[in-house]
Order: structure tokens, then sequence, then C-alpha cells
């Protein structure tokens, strides 16, 4: 399954700072539906991505009836992207 999620950087301030990028309505229930085929616990759905020419693994987080794109520091730090930035990331669900 490939997804591709469009939307503003935001930040969320927990025992340390994480930066995330939310999936649209259609896009968290179409995911939702496929979800159990490849959890590995706590709802967590591994994903390989790419944000601009970087290349990145990661686990979307359900939060809040979607599903929550992680963007580690070294991807943002890559690609120059910033909270308040609007940026597309292509995702590949793995194992489907």
């Amino acid at each position: 399954m490939d997804l591709e999620v469009t939307g503003e950087v935001f930040s969320w301030r927990g025992p340390a700072p994480f930066h995330f990028l939310a999936l649209g309505d259609d896009d968290a229930a179409e995911l939702a539906e496929v979800a159990a085929a490849v959890t590995y616990g706590w709802g967590m759905v591994p994903v390989r991505g790419r944000l601009g020419g970087t290349d990145f693994t990661t686990s979307l987080w359900p939060k809040e009836g979607t599903f929550y794109v992680p963007l580690k520091h070294e991807v943002r730090r890559a690609e120059g992207v910033e909270v308040g930035d609007v940026v597309t990331v292509h995702l590949h669900v793995v194992g489907l």
C-alpha cells in the first residue's frame, strides 16, 4: 500500500520533542482497514518514506482517529523542513 501525504509539520512536546505530519481522513480510514495485518504492537504501522530526496524508515503512530508520520531530525535537517512548513511525504506500508 502506498500513500502520498501532504500537510503542515507540527511538533508535540513529550519527554523529547517530536515532529509529525498527520494523515488526512481518507488516507487514515484506508490505512485503518489494513493496519491490523502489519502492526507490531500498539497499532504502530511500519513504513518506508521519502521526503524530497531523503528516504527513511519509521512507524506511523495511531493518534486521535488518524495516524501521525514521525519526521526524524535527520530527515528534516536534510530537507530544510521546519515546524509550520507544508510538505509531501510518500509512504509505503511495509508488509503489504
